[in-house]
């Protein structure tokens, strides 16, 4: 607890909430045993060189300014599902897992293990989300303070609330809403949807780089698992990595469905697993109390 209180300026959205969650479970059940499992573990085994920044190395040692990354409970929950489904050891696979939602991320698994994530310091950094601004140039930040007259709050509040779907579309943060008027006509509507689609597959081709081979990409998430009008875009024109979809199935395969999507001469396959998060988080804890 102490070390979760000392880590509110890294979280300061999430710590606190889930400090009083302790707090009032301890209260309600206090001989019951307590664990913590966080979704920034699975990405604890990033490389140095991926998780740094190319920041003032002294800010790494005083604040802990680095990659964290985030969703892993998820990303980890999926990975090992898709291990089971082609019925191959984990370790023995490169995987990209798309945890694509109102939040998003994307994740280069190598041999079961993290490298590399889109989220950073915070959940604000990779994929355009759906109030999150994703990667942006920090100059553009800058300037829009200095012409706005902004405060750090305000800018937080600009990036992390007002931005992604809903700063573009305007309407919404849904994409449901955004699809639905991109047959309306909205040209708004279209180019969020265009913004959104392309950031994901822009980040699957990096870690396709960073991993050297891969042998399959994993959909998951509100969006990942519901919206083949997200995974068709993101998926065509990928044969140079030996990527194909089978459109049929990707359409046949939402609401919950686990299942495969690409075409069967595609030598990178495509899955959809619905995640499950918190069967993760109960698998850990039992081992924790357990002492395994």
């Amino acid at each position: 607890m102490e070390v979760l209180n000392e880590c509110i300026q890294l979280a300061p959205l999430h710590n606190p909430a889930n400090i009083e969650g302790v707090k009032a479970a301890r209260a309600s059940l206090p001989s019951t045993p307590m664990a913590g499992v966080f979704d920034t573990a699975f990405h604890s085994s990033m490389p140095d060189y991926a998780y740094m920044y190319a920041l003032p190395y002294e800010y790494y040692k005083k604040y802990g300014i680095r990659r964290y990354g985030f969703h892993g409970t998820s990303h980890y929950y999926v990975t090992r599902r898709y291990a089971d489904l082609v019925k191959k050891p984990v370790e023995e696979l490169n995987l990209i897992s798309c945890h694509i939602g109102n939040g998003a991320s994307v994740t280069a698994v190598r041999n079961g293990r993290s490298i590399d994530t889109s989220m950073g310091f915070t959940p604000l950094e990779g994929l355009m989300m759906g109030t999150r601004s994703g990667d942006v140039d920090g100059g553009a930040v800058l300037k829009i303070a200095e012409y706005e007259k902004m405060s750090i709050n305000d800018m937080n509040m600009m990036l992390n609330k007002q931005s992604g779907i809903i700063g573009i579309y305007g309407k919404s943060s849904d994409l449901r809403d955004v699809e639905d008027d991109i047959e309306k006509g909205d040209e708004k509507a279209r180019l969020a949807f265009d913004m959104y689609n392309y950031r994901i597959k822009k980040y699957i081709g990096a870690y396709a780089a960073a991993l050297g081979r891969v042998d399959g990409i994993i959909f998951t998430g509100g969006v990942g698992e519901n919206a083949d009008l997200t995974r068709g875009p993101v998926c065509r024109d990928m044969e140079y990595m030996g990527l194909l979809l089978d459109e049929k199935k990707n359409i046949a395969t939402t609401r919950g469905k686990e299942g495969f999507i690409h075409a069967e001469n595609s030598k990178v396959k495509i899955a959809v697993i619905p995640t499950n998060e918190e069967l993760v988080i109960a698998l850990e804890t039992e081992a924790i109390v357990n002492g395994k």
